[in-house]
């Protein structure tokens, strides 16, 4: 019997001016175009909130200062059936990095207001990318300090 094991990502929600930062992709389970927010798995030696950065940087373009954590969730993908345990941060715009070069899995980067988001509902990658924002705008944030350091 294998040994299961959920994997670690992080997810990143950055808000500015009423708009949301999300990236379009190709979902590789089902082949879907979806929504997300700027979010990946945790490498080897990396502390969950560097992987944020680094995630959002590498999906975006955007560098970005974390200000808190979200939640915490986990999640079984319908398509793979693999489970996910993601932690998510808000985090303030600092601009775009000048050269940057985003992931090759990422189609578009695009900044959304709610009711867009909303509008797409449908397309976003799982239930954690809409719940990820409800929570941001009910102003639910936990501390950084909540994550112990490495």
């Amino acid at each position: 019997m294998p040994n299961w094991y959920a994997h670690v990502t992080v997810a990143t929600v950055v808000e500015r001016e009423g708009s949301y930062l999300l990236v379009e992709e190709r979902d590789k389970s089902s082949g879907r175009i979806v929504f997300n927010q700027p979010a990946g798995h945790l490498e080897r030696g990396e502390s969950l909130q560097q992987a944020a950065l680094r995630e959002t940087l590498e999906e975006t373009g955007w560098s970005v200062s974390l200000e808190g954590v979200l939640g915490l969730a986990l999640y079984t993908a319908p398509g793979n059936g693999v489970t996910y345990y993601r932690t998510t941060f808000c985090a303030r715009a600092v601009g775009p990095q000048a050269g940057a070069t985003l992931d090759p899995d990422i189609l578009a980067v695009h900044w959304l207001d709610y009711e867009a988001i909303l509008a797409n509902s449908a397309r976003m990658r799982s239930p954690l990318v809409l719940a990820a924002i409800d929570q941001h705008r009910s102003g639910l944030r936990y501390p950084l300090d909540l994550i112990a350091p490495p």
